[in-house]
């Protein structure tokens, strides 16, 4: 059962933000005009990080983000990280917006996050944010991370362009990451899926008649079924393993399940965790002091520690 904090959450977003986009039909602009102000930087953001955790901001052109540390890195973790994809359907959010998270995941993993500042559409439509993502994994590398200690993850748009950037990675032949965390991952832009409109009355947050229009925003004059702008159609062979976290009442719950579904057909790992009547992304609300969010940053860390320790095992047994 969802917790008070989740319940009450859940009832603003109903009746602030969806309530008035059914309401009335707003235009594209103007949604990406509030999303934008929504979403926008200010001290929330900032007031109460964990202690431990420092951040600043990096800008070398086209990649710029955002870097968090804890100052005592244990042994175990150092070589690696994380590096956090945002969501905002491709068109709102940055790594201000979603540093409540980021700063969650530093402490708890105790390893170093790059949380990317992509370019948004429309102004920067397809494949913008997926160059900047893989450019941003390149410089990685070249800092010395190494593959076998790197996590690559993001929610919603965010973890529709992290499995972009794995695949586009894969077929350039580049070193993966040694694991991808998905959080409500928007992975179909074709907009097929049937929970788009079984669970729009129950959605608390997301409009299923909406996500169409905003999809023409981000892939523009290409095609929604371009691997690179869907993932959910691509060929999976040879990725890394796979956690995807999804709530059984969003819009975008068969975005999780065939993408899921499908990597399985392909031999990849997956470990698809369907959470009951939650928020979209709602481990992205660390802000609002919701367990649900702290359990999922406390399994991710999990996930992370025992991807180590086989990448370990395996270094040994070579």
């Amino acid at each position: 059962m969802p917790s008070w904090q989740s319940h009450v959450l859940s009832l603003l977003a109903r009746t602030l933000i969806k309530r008035k986009v059914m309401r009335r039909t707003y235009s594209v602009d103007s949604i990406i005009h509030q999303s934008r102000k929504l979403l926008a930087p200010s001290r929330w953001q900032t007031f109460g990080l964990p202690s431990e955790v420092s951040y600043e901001k990096f800008d070398l052109g086209q990649i710029r983000g955002e870097r968090l540390w804890v100052d005592d890195q244990p042994e175990e973790t150092k070589g690696g990280c994380i590096y956090y994809l945002h969501g905002g359907g491709y068109i709102t959010g940055s790594p201000d917006s979603h540093r409540k998270l980021t700063a969650a995941l530093t402490a708890s993993s105790q390893m170093p996050t790059f949380s990317l500042d992509y370019r948004l559409a429309p102004e920067h439509p397809y494949p913008a944010a997926v160059e900047d993502a893989v450019a941003g994994y390149r410089w990685l590398l070249d800092e010395g991370y190494s593959p076998e200690r790197i996590f690559i993850g993001g929610d919603s748009a965010g973890g529709g362009l992290t499995m972009a950037t794995v695949l586009w990675l894969r077929d350039a032949g580049l070193p993966l990451p040694a694991g991808v965390f998905l959080l409500s991952p928007w992975t179909d832009l074709a907009c097929t899926g049937n929970s788009l409109l079984k669970n729009d009355p129950h959605d608390h947050l997301l409009c299923g008649k909406e996500v169409h229009r905003f999809s023409k925003v981000y892939y523009g004059d290409g095609s929604p079924y371009d691997p690179l702008v869907s993932p959910l159609y691509a060929d999976f062979s040879s990725l890394p393993p796979l956690r995807i976290y999804v709530s059984d009442t969003e819009i975008l719950l068969d975005d999780s399940v065939r993408l899921a579904e499908r990597a399985r057909c392909y031999g990849v790992e997956v470990d698809l965790r369907i959470w009951k009547n939650l928020i979209h992304a709602w481990p992205v609300m660390m802000g609002f002091r919701l367990p649900e969010a702290k359990q999922v940053v406390r399994e991710l860390a999990q996930f992370i520690e025992e991807r180590l320790k086989a990448s370990r095992s395996i270094g040994k047994a070579a």
